[in-house]
């Protein structure tokens, strides 16, 4: 691949996955791309590695680590890109072609961000194959407002782990948002959405990502959705619910495992159960103690600052 992107900057944030991010590092072609990292004070080594390597980085305190601002925090540093594309650290390309499949929907000048496919890691389970296999289709799409009545909140899918930004677009929503506890991407392509721009999904850009949760994981991590949803209620109001898409999963969850792994059935069950029920208490977390919240939560960190 001859291409080059000099117009786009590929940003990481880091803490404590050196493993993960030389993993990542290596599938990325480096003589083509701009790469910057901010690495939130990783003990793990990370800081010599990128020192030794050559790559330009940032070390940022680890209590100043926020999913948004952090994010926001890359641009400012490093402004005048066309284009920000923003990988998660245990993240990595699936072809090197990746980058520029990703970039390849932002031909039509009306599309904001793009949302790249995500494989399950080789050594994935069962639950966490389907997961990527239920959410990320190899069918492309560009969506609009026009999409909601078809696909309600999906119309604002985003991830964080491999996705790309036009920065003007980005501008004029106003950056990644500091005050969420997660989602700063659905939160900005919702945004990007009202203001009449078009999100895309490139179903033919693929990294390999997923988590082998727990259903303690699960639980936690449903319930800082919840409360991402209660504390931005703004955009259910306009995009809609999920509806059926949770009993959508389940059905599809058991398909996919079938007969050939009906063992993993009952933690199928306790999972999905898990996620349900740390779902809704996130969306009632108002009404918790403060010490609960944050026990319940993956995102520990947020409630430091959370009013």
């Amino acid at each position: 691949m001859n291409a080059h992107f000099d117009d786009t900057l590929v940003v990481v944030p880091t803490y404590n996955g050196l493993h993960d991010l030389s993993r990542l590092i290596g599938s990325l072609p480096l003589d083509a791309i701009n790469l910057y990292v901010i690495d939130s004070s990783s003990t793990d080594g990370t800081a010599s590695y990128l020192q030794d390597a050559g790559i330009d980085h940032r070390i940022i305190p680890q209590r100043e680590f926020n999913h948004g601002a952090t994010r926001q925090k890359a641009i400012h540093d490093r402004p005048g890109y066309r284009y920000y594309i923003f990988l998660t650290q245990d993240a990595y390309l699936a072809e090197p072609d990746a980058i520029a499949r990703l970039l390849a929907p932002f031909t039509d000048s009306q599309v904001g961000a793009v949302c790249g496919r995500q494989l399950p890691h080789l050594d994935a389970n069962p639950l966490a194959s389907h997961a990527r296999h239920f959410n990320y289709p190899a069918t492309s799409r560009t969506k609009s407002m026009a999409d909601v009545a078809e696909l309600g909140i999906k119309t604002a899918f985003m991830s964080n782990s491999f996705a790309a930004y036009r920065a003007t677009a980005l501008e004029a929503v106003g950056g990644f948002p500091s005050h969420v506890i997660l989602a700063e991407d659905m939160y900005v392509a919702a945004k990007m959405l009202q203001q009449g721009w078009k999100v895309a999904y490139a179903g033919d850009a693929c990294c390999h990502h997923s988590h082998d949760y727990t259903a303690q994981q699960e639980f936690k991590r449903y319930f800082d959705i919840g409360v991402f949803h209660a504390e931005e209620d703004w955009i259910r109001q306009a995009f809609g619910g999920a509806g059926g898409e949770g009993q959508r999963y389940v059905r599809s969850e058991l398909r996919y495992l079938g007969w050939q792994r009906c063992h993993w059935w009952p933690t199928s069950f306790l999972a999905n159960a898990c996620k349900l029920v740390g779902y809704k208490l996130g969306q009632q977390h108002r009404r918790l103690p403060e010490r609960v919240r944050k026990s319940l939560s993956m995102h520990k960190g947020y409630w430091r600052t959370a009013q």
